[in-house]
């Protein structure tokens, strides 16, 4: 190890960083075929039952641990906040490239324990808010309330998960057995809908049987966000859950098919009472009430 802390380590994928060094290949006995493959693969491939990121090395200062708290994952946690708390089609002034190199860096220092716990307690701390704001909504805007949290979230990891990805294959993944995606899934279902579900459920089963209350969107969007997170909430309320998640319920019985006549004579009526004629447009609302099939 020289003066200034310096070891090889292996290359960050399309790196355009300048502070990296890239020495040559060291596999050029390797068909040239061959290493274009490796090197279009994102995570490199194993041999001899060893896994190797990539067929080149770069010059990288030693990361401390002080080095990290310090520097690294200050900027992984502001990306994170502004990730965390943007609007579905906001712009984000973020560097995608430097977050994952800052990331990459950290894995390859053997920083991958503390970066997975940080990022956990980051996103439990915010999830932990967010709870207690829906806790303070008004019961009108409990709904629409719920659904933005949800779908912001949702949105927020399509973004986290790819920057952390590197962590993910050589940490989460091998170390803990478990998924990135899966495991911030999961804080969301701990920290926010397992809290709300008791309140939430009474309040969209009200919803739902008074037409406008919400948009139907919006009802799709928190049924089916329940069901990703936790099936067996279906028990709660199946005839709800049937009507946005295909193929949950038994087949009907011929002794049902009355009382669902009649609920769509009700429907006909509410929606004829509010200005709604038949025709297409009337056909459309019964099916985004979920009594008819579009096919």
């Amino acid at each position: 190890m020289s003066a200034n802390r310096e070891q090889k380590l292996p290359l960050e994928p399309y790196s355009r960083n300048g502070c990296i060094r890239i020495s040559r290949p060291p596999y050029s006995s390797l068909p040239s075929s061959f290493l274009l493959q490796i090197h279009h693969l994102l995570f490199g491939a194993k041999f001899n039952g060893q896994y190797f990121p990539l067929f080149s090395f770069i010059v990288m200062n030693v990361i401390t641990i002080e080095d990290y708290k310090s520097t690294y994952w200050p900027k992984l946690d502001s990306a994170i906040d502004q990730l965390l708390t943007q609007s579905p089609g906001d712009y984000i002034p973020i560097s995608y490239e430097q977050i994952y190199s800052c990331v990459y860096k950290c894995v390859c220092q053997q920083h991958s324990e503390q970066m997975y716990s940080d990022l956990i307690k980051k996103i439990t701390n915010h999830l932990e808010r967010v709870s207690k704001e829906l806790q303070a909504s008004p019961p009108d805007l409990y709904i629409e309330m719920f659904n933005i949290a949800l779908a912001q979230y949702m949105g927020a990891l399509q973004s986290i998960v790819p920057l952390f990805i590197y962590m993910n294959k050589f940490y989460i993944e091998t170390k803990l057995n478990r998924d990135l995606k899966d495991d911030l899934v999961k804080l969301f279902t701990e920290h926010v809908a397992e809290k709300h579900i008791y309140s939430l459920m009474p309040l969209l089963l009200e919803a739902q049987s008074t037409p406008f209350r919400i948009t139907p969107s919006t009802m799709a969007n928190i049924v089916k966000g329940l069901y990703t997170l936790r099936p067996e909430w279906v028990q709660m309320a199946p005839a709800l859950f049937s009507k946005f998640i295909p193929n949950i319920l038994p087949p009907a019985l011929e002794s049902e098919l009355q009382d669902y006549a009649a609920q769509d004579q009700k429907l006909q009526r509410e929606l004829m009472q509010n200005g709604f004629s038949r025709g297409h447009g009337f056909e459309l609302c019964r099916q985004e009430k979920g009594y008819l099939s579009s096919s």
